[in-house]
């Protein structure tokens, strides 16, 4: 398909109409609940996916405590570039946030994974050991799901197989948690 902004926009909204509901409700009551036992929610992925995954704990960071007064113990894995270049350097890139998982989260935590491909090895090794170390696994992930759709306990599955579609619902998805978890103070 030829690019316009047209087709973009149609496409845009249809990959939105096409996100399922139901697996997005199961995605906050994991989060809803991981915060309600006071547990760590950490995120991480790669290029648009890492500033997705940044953009998801800045706001639920500041907005959950802000309109809620509950604390919300959110981690961005990709933030810290020091840590990994430093994993990338003596291990390798595909620990960067495995190793991480292994020394910030406990049982009972959330790990949130993002990929638009859902095949960034990475990723998916943070997700295989956070299910060794029984933390929940959350996926936010397009094309096919990939490796990390089967690997994960939870997913959102983005049904496209355009990278920028898939990144903009998963910027979508962070900001509909959001609201959710802020209640109707945030309504529109």
């Amino acid at each position: 398909m030829k690019f316009t902004i047209e087709n973009y926009i149609r496409q845009h909204n249809l990959v939105v109409k096409n996100l399922n509901h139901q697996e997005i409700e199961n995605a906050i009551s994991l989060i809803r609940e991981t915060i309600k036992n006071e547990k760590r929610v950490a995120v991480c992925g790669n290029g648009g996916s890492a500033v997705a995954a940044s953009h998801y704990i800045t706001d639920w960071n500041k907005m959950v405590y802000a309109y809620t007064g509950l604390k919300f113990n959110g981690i961005c894995l990709s933030d810290n570039i020091g840590l990994i270049t430093a994993y990338s350097n003596d291990l390798s890139y595909d620990e960067v946030f495995s190793e991480q998982v292994k020394n910030l989260l406990n049982k009972g935590d959330l790990l949130i994974t993002l990929s638009g491909s859902g095949n960034s090895e990475n990723v998916i090794k943070a997700t295989e050991i956070a299910n060794e170390m029984n933390v929940n696994t959350l996926a936010i992930c397009g094309y096919d799901g990939g490796r990390l759709k089967m690997a994960a306990k939870n997913y959102v599955w983005i049904r496209s197989y355009d990278m920028q579609l898939c990144e903009d619902a998963q910027t979508i998805f962070g900001h509909i948690v959001m609201k959710s978890l802020c209640g109707d103070i945030l309504s529109v």
